[in-house]
């Protein structure tokens, strides 16, 4: 079954969209594998596999997670209200990110929370939620393998996702999971890299992305600009 998502996806003539895409291996919006970062993190023969993850949703930060669309709805109905949604924002921007360890892996992360960011990952879940397909079974028992608290099982259940709204951090991921003795070379190299195009970052739009099926990878559909 095809999969939609609500992501923030930088613009593709970026610097950050470039590095992005280099530290992953994939081009969601030119649909395209590309060449890793020419540094010595990807010339060891396991970073193929590491990336591989990540690698089929390309690299974006998540604002309405994966789902099936709902029964009586479309895509292009989807579509039609992400339009009046961008209509109604306007652009901000991150000041500083910063390379991090998350559990095992490694990621973009604000150097400073933004309430406008928490916001407007708030604001999706909610607006697109009419769309989403029930959670299955077999995804749900996925999620419950990781370790969740009370109030990430009742997002799951309620939004189809674990971490919403307070529980919402916001990161855009850089590599899949690492062995502990390779988290902290990523972690420099991918600072060393990061820092050498490192400027604010400008929201100025959300994409949809589509993924005809689980063994396809993401590709940007529609980007949409805020206060077209």
């Amino acid at each position: 079954m095809t999969r939609y998502a609500i992501y923030f996806v930088p613009a593709a003539d970026s610097a950050i969209w470039q590095f992005g895409c280099a530290a992953l291996g994939y081009d969601s919006q030119s649909r395209e594998n590309v060449p890793f970062h020419d540094h010595p993190l990807y010339q060891q023969a396991a970073a193929r596999d590491w990336t591989q993850d990540p690698r089929r949703y390309g690299f974006h930060a998540t604002l309405k997670p994966p789902f099936e669309l709902a029964a009586g709805t479309t895509i292009e109905a989807l579509e039609d209200v992400a339009k009046d949604f961008v209509k109604q924002r306007q652009s901000f921007q991150l000041d500083a990110l910063q390379v991090s360890v998350i559990g095992n892996f490694v990621a973009l992360v604000p150097a400073e929370a933004s309430a406008q960011l928490n916001q407007l990952a708030a604001d999706c879940v909610q607006t697109f939620e009419p769309f989403r397909a029930p959670l299955t079974p077999v995804d749900r028992d996925r999620r419950l393998k990781s370790p969740l608290s009370e109030r990430q099982i009742s997002n799951l259940d309620e939004w189809g996702y674990p971490y919403v709204f307070d529980e919402f951090r916001f990161h855009m991921t850089l590599t899949g999971r690492l062995p502990d003795e390779t988290k902290m070379e990523a972690v420099a190299a991918l600072t060393e890299l990061y820092e050498r195009i490192s400027t604010p970052l400008s929201f100025d739009g959300i994409a949809i992305c589509e993924q005809p099926d689980r063994n396809s990878q993401f590709f940007v559909r529609q980007r949409l600009n805020f206060g077209a």
